[in-house]
């Protein structure tokens, strides 16, 4: 192994320095509280630990540790961050300076409705917006997450089917290129999940499809464009069976970001689906959270929207701006979250539309698109492509060699570390051996990609040439390569070392 084969492109992390709990003196305080308002009173004695063994140190060194852990993480705004089916998209700054409005940032969720007419017109507007980028109906903001939102979708679908006396149908039809939330929403709402196969292209398999449809169906659950990353070329068709047989289609939206402003789901035929605003809107992402999915929903299933959504209470005189109030649909299916959805999330998505309108949704989806085709492009050669056609905003490829047996897409994407760059999704969709799901997303240029363009040939190369390199990466990262399976079953929750570890001292 040669010092050129492991150099980081992008710079080396910062050496490991002595951590927090090595720093420690008696008497140092890292922070001076203020004196109390009320009365002070002793601590119960089971709530104190003599085992909790925390240093005394001074407010530098408490600054210093946590901003070098910081600097540790990896995300958006530091670098290139593949990361496909996510859109790890960038967040627009000005998001956040709206977000922080102290009119939006301290509301109180139980004020009354006539206090936050500002809040409520927003949600109002916001809902507006996307039913009209959907082609649907009407929206609800309910939602705390694309997941809840998939799960609000076959709940309606379902309520859908009740009320009109067809218990019967108790089946999802679920492709296997599916995001794997589809199966467990489809579990979770007491229904069966009946999975159909793609064909050699990547689209449904028709015939199956056909095989499977019946009375017993109550809809279907469908990615587009698909988790394989292309756009289904038959979704009319797959539209049409089902609409045939008495089912609703619901659209996983969350790869909306390769059709706004080019096709609107409820034109396709859709009677329900979500969007991700931490996807396709551009609101923040990852931790577990905020997260928000609002749900689209054409007309049969207007009346089971969760609720409360924000309409129109009072159209107000001439020249008055209207009345906003909460109210829940008629035949609702309830309340998803406590009180009235994720709201920062909504005021960030808000500012993204308000900033993009139309025209620059449209070039958003245009960008995204050129930017995951043109790798595709440039890696096609190197990468096997188990679908040779043009994508949507993300691409699979395989990331093993015929001439490079033990490398795995795994080994490809700890390289990836030392190059400075995230890793993409790896082993999804499962349907691809070695997977490598890759997403660009429309806010990099050209010179981005062409740079992990680069990287991914330049490791190509080594896979052949020194797999060990592969093997062994990554190599200038904080944290080299771990055991997963270990780290899985001995966690370790504290980053102090702990010598000669192993399970037992772990405990």
């Amino acid at each position: 192994m040669t010092d050129e084969l492991i150099v980081n492109k992008n710079g080396a992390p910062p050496p490991l320095e002595p951590l927090i709990y090595d720093l420690g003196a008696p008497g140092r305080t890292g922070a001076i509280l203020p004196k109390p308002d009320v009365p002070e009173a002793d601590l119960p004695a089971d709530l104190l630990r003599d085992d909790l063994d925390l240093p005394e140190v001074s407010e530098m060194d408490v600054v210093r540790h946590f901003l070098r852990l910081s600097q540790f993480n990896y995300a958006i705004d530091k670098g290139f961050y593949p990361l496909g089916s996510c859109t790890m998209k960038y967040n627009p700054k000005l998001n956040e300076d709206m977000a922080r409005l102290p009119g939006f940032a301290l509301a109180h969720p139980l004020q009354d409705p006539s206090t936050v007419q500002g809040a409520l017109a927003l949600m109002y507007q916001l809902q507006e917006w996307l039913a009209a980028i959907s082609g649907l109906e009407a929206v609800s903001l309910q939602p705390a997450a694309g997941a809840q939102g998939e799960f609000a979708g076959i709940l309606m679908i379902r309520a859908y089917h009740l009320a009109n006396g067809e218990a019967h149908r108790t089946k999802i039809i679920v492709p296997d290129s599916a995001h794997g939330t589809n199966p467990a929403t489809t579990a979770m709402t007491g229904l069966e999940v009946v999975e159909i196969p793609s064909d050699a292209n990547g689209d449904v398999d028709l015939d199956k499809l056909r095989e499977v449809c019946g009375e017993d169906v109550a809809g279907m659950m469908i990615t587009v464009p698909n988790t394989l990353g292309v756009f289904e070329r038959h979704i009319q068709d797959i539209v049409d069976i089902i609409h045939g047989c008495g089912g609703l289609m619901y659209m996983d939206g969350a790869n909306m970001n390769a059709m706004l402003g080019i096709a609107k789901p409820g034109d396709l035929g859709f009677d329900v689906m979500h969007y991700n605003l931490h996807k396709t809107f551009s609101t923040p992402h990852g931790g577990g959270g905020p997260g928000s999915g609002p749900v689209a929903v054409g007309d049969k299933l207007l009346p089971f929207l969760p609720g409360p959504i924000v309409t129109i209470v009072d159209e107000g005189d001439e020249g008055e701006p209207p009345l906003y109030g909460l109210t829940m649909p008629e035949q609702s299916i309830g309340a998803l979250k406590a009180f009235w959805g994720n709201f920062g999330m909504l005021v960030r998505a808000f500012t993204y539309i308000s900033i993009n309108g139309a025209n620059g949704l449209r070039a958003v989806t245009d960008h995204a698109v050129l930017n995951a085709n043109y790798i595709r492009s440039r890696l096609q050669g190197t990468y096997p492509m188990p679908f040779e056609r043009i994508c949507g905003h993300e691409f699979v490829c395989e990331g093993h060699f015929k001439d490079a047996d033990g490398i795995h897409a795994l080994d490809i994407s700890k390289r990836l570390m030392d190059y400075g760059f995230h890793p993409p999704t790896n082993y999804f969709p499962l349907i691809v051996p070695e997977a490598l799901l890759i997403e660009p997303t429309e806010t990099e240029t050209k010179e981005a990609c062409d740079a992990f363009v680069e990287a991914m040939l330049a490791i190509a190369k080594e896979a052949k040439e020194s797999p060990d390199v592969l093997h062994e990466a990554p190599h200038v990262t904080p944290v080299k390569r771990v055991d997963d399976v270990r780290a899985a079953k001995d966690l370790i929750l504290c980053c102090r070392v702990i010598p000669d570890w192993d399970a037992e001292a772990a405990k």
